[in-house]
């Protein structure tokens, strides 16, 4: 299957907890990295009085079912040191599962496609470097959002 991962970091140097996060993704059994975006610098989402966030997306080909992927990421999290405190608050790591094919799901657990993926700059820019014509089931073309959003405050670090 293939699905994208959302990435994104503002603590304990954010290029770096994103570059080992993207390397220890690619050594998960089942799963294969296949494109990473740039790495963009963007405003934090919540509370403004933390630093600037670090975010980047990857596609992945998986055999894994959701779920557990979603346990794959969470446990790359906490091994980089995640805490979850506050929401929306600053974290080392957050790996956010964005989409798994054209599958749809809604759980207490997981919820695909991610939500607000499609009004977020942070996503939708690393995401459309990966795949200009990607289609959002339930929405349509993600490039349809771009222009709903503040693209403004977004800038590629890394390619």
């Amino acid at each position: 299957m293939l699905g994208y991962i959302g990435l994104g970091s503002n603590m304990q140097n954010p290029t770096q907890q994103i570059q080992q996060a993207i390397q220890t993704l690619s050594q998960l059994p089942q799963l294969h990295l296949c494109k990473v975006s740039s790495i963009y610098e963007t405003a934090p989402m919540g509370p403004q009085d933390q630093p600037q966030y670090c975010n980047a997306v990857v596609q992945i080909e998986t055999r894994l079912d959701p779920f557990a992927l979603l346990d794959g990421l969470q446990s790359i999290e906490q091994a980089q040191g995640r805490i979850r405190a506050q929401p929306w608050g600053p974290r080392t790591l957050d790996l956010d599962l964005l989409l798994y094919g054209q599958q749809t799901l809604l759980s207490k657990r997981l919820i695909l496609p991610h939500p607000g993926l499609h009004e977020r700059s942070f996503v939708l820019v690393p995401l459309l470097e990966l795949d200009e014509e990607i289609f959002l089931p339930g929405l349509g073309l993600a490039k349809q959002f771009l222009h709903c959003v503040d693209s403004l405050g977004i800038h590629k670090l890394v390619d």
